[in-house]
This record gives structure tokens, sequence and C-alpha cells, in this order.
């Protein structure tokens, strides 16, 4: 048996989204929290404990895309055409996003609100279309002899606006837990305070999504509720409502580092859901990840560097948080 390229290939693909939701994921929750904060100093720090990271955090969203364009040109294709607009504005959000982290502290003090929006609308903007793009997603994409079929306003649909509200969610919690970590003092107080009801808002909007998704789609239905996947995935809800209970309680006894963890792991089982819902199909309900791959020579050789520039990028990853650990104050930066 030789090897399989397309497998590998997906789980580079589905490794590098992973990544780069949970790493900008809380950046762009911190953005989504501005408005919470109304404190200068206070939204300074915020900034803080992200600024020497946040741009390296979407190296892997170039790693996915440019992936995917090499090993899945017919999904890379499809998948674009179907969210054309939904990806045009999330770029333009990280765009407002990654300039106002740049000019908002060489602002004046009369201006600095100007760049405060700016993070706030960027991040928001952002998040909400990257949630939208993921509801298309899950809702198939038309496509009718190896093009995309429907049209360019396809994606403004109930569900998929609605993904895109909870995926605000999802990453206004992850932002708060990771300011818990990152802070103390009043700051890290406040934070805890507005965790507890993101955390249930986010346990709301899981249970919808997960509720819709089957109902809206009798062959999701069938892979999730037939014998012996029932059994075999039953596990994947009974650990979120799990972790759920072991958030509160870790938030209740203003935990420091308990939070932001288990963060990570029910946006792991959101992913992991996903996964089962889907797979294999890269573009769904009907093209699979062996159908829309390149071929063999293609992949092979863009993997040589792939292999190669990966472990770099995760060393230089955990470099940079390695060298940048710890509480982030007012007066010292971080200590």
């Amino acid at each position: 048996m030789g090897i399989d390229l397309p497998l590998i290939w997906a789980v580079i693909i589905i490794f590098a989204v992973m990544m780069y939701v949970v790493m900008d994921g809380f950046d762009l929750g911190i953005g989504i929290l501005f408005p919470f904060v109304k404190a200068s100093r206070d939204r300074d720090v915020m900034m803080n404990t992200v600024a020497p990271v946040w741009d390296g955090n979407e190296t892997w969203l170039v790693l996915g895309g440019a992936g995917m364009f090499g090993a899945f040109p017919l999904a890379y294709s499809v998948i674009l055409s179907a969210l054309y607009l939904p990806l045009i504005f999330m770029l333009i959000g990280l765009i407002f996003r990654g300039v106002a982290f740049e000019f908002r502290f060489k602002a004046t003090e009369e201006k600095q609100h100007l760049w405060d929006k700016a993070f706030i609308g960027g991040s928001l903007v952002a998040t909400f279309f990257q949630g939208v793009a993921l509801g298309t997603f899950i809702d198939g994409i038309p496509v009718v002899d190896r093009q995309f079929a429907g049209g360019s306003l396809d994606w403004f649909t109930p569900f998929a606006l609605f993904c895109g509200a909870a995926l605000v969610v999802a990453y206004a919690l992850l932002g708060c837990t990771w300011l818990i970590m990152k802070t103390e003092g009043p700051l890290q107080k406040q934070m805890h305070d507005i965790a507890r009801p993101l955390a249930l808002l986010l346990l709301a909007v899981i249970g919808v999504v997960s509720l819709w998704t089957p109902l809206a789609h009798a062959d999701i239905a069938a892979r999730w509720f037939s014998k012996p996947n029932l059994f075999l995935f039953m596990p994947v809800p009974i650990l979120v409502l799990v972790t759920f209970y072991g958030l509160l309680k870790a938030v209740a006894r203003n935990a420091h580092y308990t939070p932001f963890l288990l963060t990570l792991v029910l946006i792991f089982l959101g992913y992991s859901g996903l996964g089962i819902s889907l797979w294999p199909h890269i573009v769904p309900p009907s093209i699979t990840i062996w159908q829309a791959s390149s071929p063999p020579q293609s992949q092979g050789f863009i993997l040589v560097g792939t292999l190669f520039i990966v472990p770099l990028i995760l060393v230089y990853t955990f470099w940079s948080y390695y060298v940048f650990r710890g509480k982030v104050t007012h007066e010292d930066g971080y200590h």
C-alpha cells in the first residue's frame, strides 16, 4: 500500500486551521472585549498581552490556504468562489485590526479612540465573517462539473449568520480566559466576572448549532445518530458538558490558567464535532479529499518543503510564547 498523500495533506491543513483558530482567536477575542473595558490603561495592557505574538499567529492561516491551493486545487477554487465576499470582508477586518495594533500606541490621546474603534470593528468583522464562512461550508456548496454552481450571496442564510454570531461568542470567551491568565488586579477580576456569562452563552449557541445542523442535513444526522456511530461519538457531547462544568468551577474559584486551558479543550471538541460531521468531504456534501486532490507528484513535491517548514514554525511559535510568558502589568510590561 502506497502513501495516502491526500490524507496527509488533509491532516496538515486541518492542523493549520486549528492552530489559527486557537492562536488568532484569543487576540480577536481581545478586540471583541474592548467595549467592556473603558480605561485606556487597561486597554493598553490587553493589547500588550498579544502585541509580541499576534502577527505570527496568522502564519497558520497562510499555511492552510497555501496548502489547500497546492494539494486540493479543486476545493480551493470552489470554496473561494463560494465564499468570496465573506473572505474579503474577513481580510478587511484583519487589516483594520492589524493597523490598529501598530498605530494605537503612536496616536495622540485625542486620536487614540479612533484606533480603538478600528481594533474593535476589525476584530468583530473578521470573527463574524469567519463564522459565516464556516456556517456556509457546513451548509454545503453546490458544485456542477467541478465548478461552483451557486450565487454570490448564497452565504447570506440564517444558519451561516448564526454561526458568525456564535464564533464571536467563542472568540470572546477565548480572549477573556487569555486575559485571566495574562493579567492581574482589577482587569483580571473583571474578566473573571465576564467569563461565566460568556461560557453559558457559548454553551447555548453550541447547543443550537448542534441541533440545527443534523435537523437541516439528513446525512449529518445519520452519521451522528445511526448505530454504532451513536455510541462511538457520544463521548464528544459528554466531554463538552464536563469541560463546561470544569470551566465554570475554575472561574468560580478565580483560577488563573485553568479557564484558558479548558476553553482550548472546548474549541478542540467543537472542531472534532465538525470533523465527524463532514469527513471526508473537503467541499460538502459532494467532493472528498481524494476527488479534489492534485496529482501525487505535486502533493509529494510541496510536502517536502512543508515537512521542513512546519517544525520551524512550531519552534519559533513556542519560543516567542516562552519569551513573553508571564503576567503583563501597567508598569513593567512582562515580568
